[in-house]
């Protein structure tokens, strides 16, 4: 889903218990509430709270919210909707509220499906959010209902995990979004020279000299691993370093993730000086930087790559690395 998109706030839940304890009536009582009565009047209550609580995207005011579920949870959401309609008229909205956990009376083992509505404003946005939600719930959908500006759905296991909150307000910030000059950098974006800044402000980067006599340090005191990510026909033309390490770049954080099954038999501690060379210093950097996402803040990488290396006149054979056998 979109990285740029509105920072999901938590759910609110209403604790709405009350809808199944109204008091008993009797013939002889008058004004007591009646279950139609309490149910119209937390309806009402959750509508304005969705409403006030509403993050705004673009001018279109949306949110996402669970409440217990009910014995009869779409009479009651809809009942909600009805009332957010009434005190929006003329404003554009879009919200999804679902009933979570096990509806009462179900019995225990039985697979239980909630209820989960997208309302919204505007024809458009409501469908919108139908084709962006129907890819993230697809395997858990059991039923649907599609009337235009509302959309009634059953869902299994609504609301059991982070995810489902985070999922949901992507689908809403996404689907009422003002669509954009493709040809314009989205918000939050940035270029491969910003990025490639970021990464190469983590590092403590190494001339291709520095790297040499480390290499060769006997008393340096972590072990230092050149590793070599050009790919295969790169080093064919350019020559190998024989004694480096040849990882392809689209293993290299498998290599040496400790945390990793996959990981090499050297890649046992955070401390480990990883060198790493590419043709130029480029993609070698941005490597340098993943490792570092892994908790190898020693990892780092060699100003201009091979090119600088050959330039310096530095052979293309160093001290072999030890590599224990596990």
């Amino acid at each position: 889903m979109n990285s740029g998109r509105q920072q999901p706030v938590p759910s609110t839940v209403i604790l709405d218990h009350q809808l199944n304890q109204s008091p008993l009536t009797s013939p002889t009582q008058r004004n007591i509430p009646t279950v139609t009565d309490v149910h119209e009047e937390v309806a009402q209550t959750l509508a304005i709270r969705i409403i006030t609580e509403a993050r705004i995207v673009d001018g279109v005011r949306i949110g996402v919210h669970f409440t217990f579920s009910q014995e009869d949870d779409g009479h009651f959401l809809q009942l909600v909707t009805s009332h957010i309609h009434a005190r929006l008229p003329s404003s554009r909205y879009l919200f999804i509220i679902a009933a979570a956990g096990t509806p009462p009376g179900t019995g225990i083992g039985v697979r239980t499906s909630n209820t989960v509505i997208i309302c919204g404003s505007d024809e458009n946005d409501v469908q919108r959010a139908v084709l962006l939600a129907s890819p993230e719930f697809l395997e858990r959908i059991d039923a649907v209902q599609n009337t235009e500006t509302l959309l009634t759905t059953s869902v299994r296991h609504i609301g059991t995990s982070s995810y489902d909150d985070a999922a949901w307000w992507d689908v809403l910030s996404n689907s009422v979004r003002t669509s954009t000059d493709p040809r314009v950098p989205p918000p939050g974006s940035r270029s491969i020279d910003q990025v490639l800044s970021d990464a190469r402000s983590k590092l403590e980067r190494m001339t291709p000299q520095q790297a040499y006599d480390a290499l060769h340090d006997p008393t340096y005191p972590v072990p230092v691993f050149l590793v070599d990510i050009r790919p295969v026909a790169q080093r064919a033309h350019e020559r190998e370093i024989h004694g480096s390490l040849i990882i392809e770049r689209n293993v290299l954080e498998w290599r040496f993730d400790p945390r990793c099954e996959a990981r090499l038999p050297i890649a046992d501690r955070y401390d480990l000086k990883v060198i790493i060379i590419c043709h130029e210093g480029y993609t070698s950097s941005l490597a340098a930087a993943c490792l570092h996402e892994l908790g190898l803040l020693n990892a780092t990488d060699i100003v201009g790559g091979y090119v600088a290396w050959a330039a310096d006149g530095l052979p293309n054979q160093i001290k072999p690395p030890f590599v224990p056998v596990q």
